[in-house]
C-alpha cells in the first residue's frame, strides 16, 4: 500500500472556503481514481495561517500513477488554488507501508 501526502496552508480568513474547496477538488479527485483506498484531511493552526495535511490511500504505485500522473513527486494543482492564497509544498511524499485496518 501506497500513502501520499501532502501539505499547504492558507490564510485564516480563507480555511473555511478552501477546506470545501480541498473536499471538491484534491479529496473527491482522489478517491474518483480507480485504486485509491482512502483520504484524510487533517488542519492544524498556526499563527495567521491554517495549514491541511492530506494523506490518500493507494493499492500501489500504478494507481498513485493514474492519479497525478508519471511525475507523481509533484503537488497535483487546480486553476483556483491562487484564489484562496494557498502556499502548497511543491512535492509530496509517497510512503510504502504495510497494509493498514481498518482503514
Amino acid at each position: 500500500m501506497i500513502v501520499r501526502t501532502w501539505h499547504g496552508c492558507v490564510p485564516r480568513a480563507y480555511e473555511a472556503g478552501f477546506a470545501e474547496y480541498l473536499e471538491r477538488t484534491g479529496v473527491q479527485h482522489s478517491r474518483s481514481t480507480k485504486g485509491n483506498l482512502g483520504a484524510f484531511v487533517r488542519q492544524e493552526v498556526q499563527g495567521e495561517w491554517m495549514h491541511f495535511f492530506l494523506a490518500t490511500y493507494w493499492v500501489d504505485l500504478a494507481a498513485v500513477k493514474a492519479f497525478a500522473g508519471d511525475n507523481y513527486h509533484v503537488a497535483v494543482t487546480y486553476p483556483d488554488d491562487e484564489q484562496f492564497e494557498l502556499l502548497s509544498d511543491p512535492y509530496v511524499f509517497q510512503h510504502e507501508v504495510s497494509e493498514i485496518s481498518p482503514l
